[in-house]
Order: structure tokens, then sequence, then C-alpha cells
């Protein structure tokens, strides 16, 4: 975990402060930006590892932010949101962000949280797969260059989307559990009401729409999501 790079945009200087001294203190290479527009510009730099995003700011707010940014940057994004505001969190994850916390938060939780993201990019980066490409009902994810096709038509997903979608791909024609996919996608135990899961299949459902008539993705209610079979072929 050590040497990687956290950029932190989020204006309370108090807080940005403290979270430096103690992120610092576990290894991390930490910067700040106090503003949207100067964190969205550092936000583009390929050696961030993961970026912490506050929702209010001035010049530019978290969401504008994320919008700039576009809904396939790889990069993972940690929304940091109001206590109690669910419209925030919904927001953040239908602009592409991966995971959100709520202010205010302990800072074990959030090391907790930055630690579970970044064990699941280590993962993706060293998982050297066996098959290339994966095509399940005219859907083809392309491992060696990240790339998705569905009807032909290329889609821009997140990092988080990518991996619910291989995940439900290579179990195609299975349920697969809110549970799992949050355990294995987003590094922790789903809690009761929380819609991340819900909402990054519903972004990835979505971007598939465009490109086809059919739903790919089904859900089973109390169950979870199977990823329609179709005409298989990996």
């Amino acid at each position: 975990m050590n040497n990687k790079r956290l950029l932190i945009i989020d204006d309370d200087r108090e807080l940005t402060e403290l979270l430096t001294e103690y992120l610092g203190g576990e290894g991390f290479e930490v910067e700040c930006c106090h503003d949207g527009i100067s964190g969205l510009s550092r936000a583009y730099d390929k050696g961030i590892d993961l970026i912490l995003l506050d929702v209010m700011m001035p010049e530019l707010n978290g969401f504008e932010v994320l919008k700039a940014l576009g809904g396939n940057h790889q990069t993972p994004v940690l929304m940091l949101t109001a206590k109690g505001d669910d419209t925030d969190r919904v927001l953040g994850l239908e602009l592409g962000a991966d995971d959100y916390l709520a202010k205010p938060f302990h800072h074990r939780e959030l090391l907790a949280r930055i630690k579970a993201i970044l064990r699941r990019i280590d993962i993706i980066r060293d998982n050297h797969e066996p098959v290339a490409l994966v095509k399940v009902n005219e859907v083809e994810l392309n491992h060696a260059t990240r790339q998705v096709c569905c009807h032909g038509q290329p889609l821009e997903l997140t990092g988080t989307e990518y991996q619910i979608l291989t995940y439900l791909m290579e179990h195609h024609g299975t349920i697969v559990s809110k549970e799992t996919l949050s355990e294995l996608v987003l590094g922790r135990k789903l809690s009761p009401f929380d819609r991340s899961i819900d909402m990054h299949v519903s972004n990835i459902r979505r971007k598939l729409l465009p490109a086809s008539d059919q739903d790919k993705i089904k859900t089973i209610r109390g169950a979870g999501y199977i990823f329609l079979s179709g005409e298989s072929l990996t």
C-alpha cells in the first residue's frame, strides 16, 4: 500500500491538514486542492491512485468535477458527502463515483474504505486474465485493453462499473447477490439501505441500452442480478 498517491479535493483546510498528517503516517503520498478547478486539473494526472472528493466547494462543486471527468475515468473516486443526504450520494454514484462516505466520519473508517478500493485496483492490475476476450449476449469485454462494446458499439465505463459487469458476465445465467458484488468489487460488506451496487448496475444498464433495445441484466427482487446469457461465447 506504500507510495500510493491520494488527491484530496476539499475546501476545508483544517480537515485536509488532519487527513494529510494521518494518511501520510499510514504510508500514503497526499496532495490537497481546495477548490474544484485546481482539483479537476490535478485529477487528470494518471499518477493519482485515488481521489477523495468533497461535494460542497467553491468554483466547481464535487458533482461538476465528476461531470468534467466524464463517465470513463479510471482513477477511483471516493465522494465525501453530507451526513444523511441520500440525494448527494445517489447523484455522486450516478455521475461515476466509486463509493461515498458521509461526513463527519471516523478516520479509521476512511482508511478502511481507501484500502478496500486500492486493494481492488491492485487485484485488477495483478490479475492476468487467462481469457483476454469475453463475449456474452453481444456484450464484449477486452481485458487486454479494458474496452467494452455492446453490439459493436464502444461503451465508456468507470473502473467499478467495469468490474461489476465483468463479474456478472463471468457468471452469466446465474444469480449474483448484491452482497457478493459489494464484498468483491467495493471491498466491504453491504450495509442496510446501501444503494451503491444498485446505482452502479443502473449506470451499466443505462450505458448498454443505446446499443440494444433489450435488457442484458435482470433484477431478481430480494436475490440480486442475472446477466442474461443469450448466445454466449467466451
